[in-house]
């Protein structure tokens, strides 16, 4: 699917993905994408015993006292024009583009925050081991811009929790971000990639994507 996808598109123009511009103090940490999938752990998945109840989502989010689960507070802050805030964070108005499919979205209601690498996903590549702490900061990760993302309700169920072999987005101006922000929250907290997910992945990285810049950071400990 991965390989007919990319066949005749042209080189893609420079994505920047987490950030749009790194300042010099975040150089160390700003990487080309096939050195970031360089870093990362091959090794098969453990699918046993997932279920959604050990992820807590959302929580109080980043501050407790506005009243603003994690959603919300993720939906406000990748507005690009800013919903109104009500009673219990009732968020009304406001204007969103989705990354995975570029529509524009402008009911609050409309919108899902997606985990770019989805919970059972996250589960099999080594959360599993994890604390149910450590999977509830997971879950509510807003310490990294491609860990959490607002999508369209249609673009979260086409992906329906999909890794990179199975699933981009069919906008070659949309996929390289995505590739990208699924390394570096793989990276970010130390989750494997199993042997499809890394060739998918490896034609990114020797194609159309070679210069897609990711952000490599880590989850609090």
């Amino acid at each position: 699917m991965i390989k007919n996808l990319m066949r005749g598109l042209a080189p893609l123009a420079l994505i920047l993905s987490p950030l749009a511009v790194p300042s010099p103090a975040l150089s160390a940490n700003v990487i080309l994408f096939p050195d970031a999938l360089s870093e990362l752990t091959e090794a098969a998945e453990d699918p046993d015993g997932y279920k959604a109840t050990a992820f807590r989502h959302w929580n109080q989010g980043l501050d407790p006292a506005d009243g603003c689960d994690t959603r919300s507070e993720v939906l406000i802050a990748e507005a690009e024009d800013a919903p109104g805030t009500g009673a219990k964070c009732a968020l009304t108005g406001g204007r969103w583009t989705s990354p995975y499919d570029g529509q524009s979205v402008t009911d609050p209601a409309a919108l899902r925050v997606d985990h770019v690498v989805g919970l059972e996903e996250a589960w099999q590549s080594g959360a599993s081991g994890w604390t149910a702490a450590r999977r509830e900061q997971y879950a509510n990760d807003q310490g990294a811009a491609a860990t959490l993302v607002a999508v369209t309700a249609r673009s979260q169920k086409e992906k329906a929790g999909r890794d990179p072999a199975e699933w981009v987005p069919s906008d070659s101006a949309r996929y390289c971000r995505f590739v990208g922000d699924w390394v570096s929250t793989k990276l970010r907290w130390g989750l494997s990639t199993d042997k499809d997910e890394m060739e998918a992945l490896k034609l990114f990285a020797d194609g159309p994507c070679e210069e897609t810049v990711v952000l490599r950071s880590k989850a609090p400990q």
